[in-house]
């Protein structure tokens, strides 16, 4: 069963989860038209394969640290920080500790 997304105008409580992280898993908050935004969850040591998608991506670091690998570079991204990463481009991240961050990315058609 799919879980709901968020309807325009609804709060999403996007806090930290603090210790009740390992409890949760990645979910989609909303997708609209050209946009989606989910929230990531990682466990320690955890980590998505390189992958690409072919519009804009942010990843903004809500807890814990990151390290997003971006053709070959990392970047380690700890709670506050944001990371843009343009259309097509490979990436891959790694929990360093375990982590929540919001993603967003732009669709393209």
């Amino acid at each position: 069963m799919a879980l709901p997304h968020a309807s325009p105008g609804q709060a999403i409580d996007v806090r930290p989860l603090g210790a009740a992280l390992p409890q949760h898993k990645t979910t989609a908050l909303f997708k609209a038209g050209d946009l989606e935004v989910m929230r990531l969850v990682l466990p320690a040591g955890r980590s998505l394969p390189v992958h690409q998608v072919a519009g804009e991506i942010t990843v903004q670091c809500i807890e814990g640290v990151l390290d997003v690998t971006v053709e070959g570079t990392s970047h380690r991204l700890q709670a506050g920080e944001l990371l843009y990463l343009a259309g097509g481009v490979p990436h891959g991240v790694t929990a360093l500790q375990d982590a929540s961050a919001l993603v967003t990315v732009a669709l393209r058609r």
